[in-house]
């Protein structure tokens, strides 16, 4: 069997100055979950001195990345694309859900949806799209 090749495809997150505290709320969330690398920007900018220049983090064994976009953009994100989490059991969906929706919106609350045992759909505090699924 082959070693495995280093992951391809990776989510990346682009915050406008809460990057860091937006990495480690996620971190706090996963008990597998660690900040790879972080580097930030120094006092000849571009952007904000102590702002994320680039990080890596790792939630589940998926790694992520996010900076802190020193240029304004008149977008955010958007639930067109989401994090899907596959949960062990209903109190780490109620868990999350909770984290997750404290300071953000419901999409759609925690129920039985008749395609899963419990599910719910929220964006964070960040404006992070979040499925949360506890398989039937």
């Amino acid at each position: 069997m082959a070693n495995a090749s280093p992951q391809k495809i990776t989510t990346f997150l682009m915050f406008e100055g809460r990057a860091e505290e937006a990495m480690n709320f996620y971190t706090s969330l996963f008990d597998d979950a660690r900040i790879i690398d972080i580097s930030r920007y120094g006092a000849d900018g571009p952007g904000e001195e102590g702002t994320v220049r680039h990080a890596t983090f790792e939630l589940a064994g998926q790694q992520l990345m996010c900076i802190d976009s020193h240029v304004k953009h008149g977008f955010g994100f958007t639930p067109a694309v989401s994090l899907f989490v596959q949960c062990q059991d209903r109190a780490e969906i109620d868990r999350l859900h909770a984290a997750l929706s404290d300071g953000g919106s419901e999409l759609m609350p925690l129920g039985s949806y008749g395609f899963s045992a419990r599910f719910g759909w929220v964006n964070d505090r960040f404006g992070v799209s979040w499925q949360l699924n506890l398989p039937a």
